[in-house]
């Protein structure tokens, strides 16, 4: 079985995470794969440096100067610090970016003044499978090579879109977001399924937003490339399968989790 774990920013500070990948990873050696963000983080250094970053449509405006801040944040200190945690908590853990082996790549984003931000995320999983055939967890940061540059410049691009494309490359048995929230919330209750139309008809009147409305969005592309499983949750999903939101690819939800 192989699992694809995307862990927002915000629950990288929570204290059980190091422990909850773990017995994932032992659960399943070699069939785990963490991508992280780490929004936050890039904020608070980009303010300590003099900038004030900005957003588009919840995307993070990111010129070539502040690219170089994205990944000493996402790369550096955000992956380093994951890797030592697991690393301590007894697992074979090695970080990677997703420029390293070409594992993710990525075209700049158009129709937007974004800068130095890629959409159309593809991964060439080569890497990862060769760190997973050997026992290790790969943690993944999401900056990807921009597909065309010819000198391999970088982008930086949304960390649902990485896990996705990644989870795609793997043909994965399943992939989660784990976020600072149980699911996602519809009529003040967790929904534990939630099916293509209404989860396009959530975004459209605005109900889930910003980064949720880019978890809907990557796991549904997920799921249209063959990922047979995706789910929207806390980290308490990470050693409970029925916890968190399943996206289906048809009219089969069934109802609001009261």
């Amino acid at each position: 079985m192989t699992r694809v774990i995307k862990i927002g920013g915000r629950v990288q500070s929570d204290p059980r995470l190091p422990g909850l990948l773990a017995a994932a990873h032992r659960a399943a050696p070699g069939g785990v794969v963490v991508v992280h963000g780490g929004g936050d983080d890039v904020t608070a250094l980009q303010r300590r440096l003099g900038h004030e970053p900005s957003f588009v449509g919840g995307r993070r405006i990111t010129s070539a100067a502040e690219l170089d801040i994205v990944r000493m944040v996402l790369s550096g200190g955000a992956n380093k610090r994951l890797v030592a945690a697991l690393i301590s908590a007894g697992v074979k853990a090695a970080g990677v970016s997703g420029e390293d082996g070409g594992l993710l790549e990525a075209r700049v984003a158009y129709g937007a003044p974004l800068g130095r931000v890629g959409e159309h995320v593809t991964a060439d999983a080569t890497l990862v499978r060769d760190l997973l055939a050997h026992g290790w967890l790969p943690v993944v940061s999401p900056i990807a090579r921009d597909a065309d540059s010819a000198t391999g410049d970088a982008l930086n691009v949304n960390g649902d879109d990485a896990a996705a494309a990644l989870a795609a490359a793997l043909a994965a048995d399943e992939l989660v977001f784990v976020a600072d929230v149980p699911g996602v919330v519809v009529r003040e209750a967790i929904a534990p399924s939630l099916a293509t139309d209404a989860a396009a008809d959530l975004i459209r009147a605005g109900i889930a937003a910003g980064g949720m409305a880019a978890k809907l969005e990557a796991g549904f592309a997920a799921l249209s490339k063959g990922v047979k499983r995706v789910r929207i949750a806390n980290l308490d999903a990470l050693d409970d399968p029925a916890q968190g939101t399943s996206l289906l690819p048809s009219l089969t939800a069934v109802p609001w989790r009261r």
